[in-house]
């Protein structure tokens, strides 16, 4: 039984989910808490589509919390909902302890500069009409942060701290490689001073080598600036290499949440456990060697999905239990949660 949650108010505790929901959000240090986030979308007549479906975990400032999985398994639409790009369809997102959903006027203003994003794909996010100085500039114009030399200056600083140079500044996106594009999406995220950044899968779209230039700019501007990350991505090293925690999330849903060396040493949930053991060994020995876990059977329909676990038709060691109620995400261990009925 979860201290703080039963044991001091055992008749307002209605099931083991909200006393486990509550144990993720015990500590008030908290920048941003998503607590029970759902985001539902429309398909066909009568079908809903549950791409994130009762998701909850917290970030503490200066912390980056990695979010991994396969290709529709709700990421981004989790980041995009934290942004506010999305209406939640329940739940709630508390940064700096206000509901961001809920504010209005000069707070929404100053949660869209608080809270900014890095997205995906380089080649789409930046308006090819617009040259590198308007591009950054725009946010800047819309709070009212700096004009004229002292704007043009301001662009040129954050030019500089991404790796590029002010001459930069009069060119358009095509005229850049993919790699410089992704400087100039940073770029434009800090140039409305955010505290807090969703980083969308910033470096699929790159090539390796570029990759690790990106995520090793990102760690270094976060402490030169004191930022707070969500980083979503599919490269399970690169995720290692930049989080202090680590959420595994499947159709809708954290299955499993624990600090990074944790989870990559010891994960728990058979789904995380695919995951990691899909990670190359630079070593061709042991890479020969090393038996990899493989996920076989259909993927649960995300758009009418049945009760209990939607890892259960790929999992080789599911239960009865498994089909009728779906798992609580709990503590199993000093802040390693995980949603399954092995444990």
């Amino acid at each position: 039984m979860p201290a703080g949650c039963c044991m001091r108010k055992p008749k307002m505790c209605g099931s083991l989910l909200t006393c486990e929901v509550n144990k993720l959000h015990e500590n008030n240090d908290y920048l941003l808490e998503v607590k029970n986030l759902k985001k539902y979308f429309k398909v066909g007549a009568n079908q809903i589509l549950k791409a994130v479906d009762d998701v909850s975990f917290s970030i503490k400032e200066g912390e980056t919390l990695g979010l991994v999985g396969e290709s529709g398994c709700g990421k981004s639409t989790t980041g995009k909902t934290i942004a506010r790009l999305y209406a939640p369809t329940g739940g709630k997102v508390i940064f700096e302890g206000k509901n961001a959903h809920k504010l209005t006027g000069q707070e929404a203003r100053e949660f869209s500069k608080k809270v900014q994003m890095i997205f995906q794909d380089p080649y789409a996010s930046l308006d090819p009409r617009m040259t590198v100085k308007d591009i950054i500039g725009e946010g800047i114009d819309i709070h009212n942060l700096y004009k004229g030399k002292e704007k043009l200056q301001r662009i040129y600083e954050l030019l500089n701290l991404v790796g590029l140079n002010k001459e930069h500044a009069d060119r358009y996106p095509h005229e850049f490689s993919g790699g410089q594009r992704q400087r100039i999406g940073i770029a434009r995220a800090l140039a409305v001073e955010p505290t807090f950044i969703v980083c969308d899968e910033p470096i699929s779209a790159l090539d390796a080598s570029v990759q690790a230039q990106i995520v090793n700019l990102l760690i270094s501007l976060q402490h030169k600036l004191r930022l707070t990350y969500l980083f979503i991505a599919h490269n399970l090293i690169m995720v290692k290499h930049l989080s202090d925690r680590v959420a595994v999330m499947y159709l809708g849903n954290i299955v499993e949440l624990a600090d990074s060396s944790e989870l990559y040493d010891n994960p728990l949930h058979p789904y995380t456990k695919a995951l990691i053991s899909a990670i190359p060994i630079a070593d061709p020995k042991l890479e020969r060697s090393r038996q990899r876990l493989l996920v076989e059977g259909d993927v649960s329909n995300p758009i009418n999905p049945p009760p209990g676990c939607l890892f259960k038709s790929r999992c080789k060691f599911a239960k009865s239990v498994c089909g009728q109620i779906k798992p609580p995400l709990k503590e199993i261990s000093s802040n390693h949660f995980i949603s399954c009925y092995l444990y």
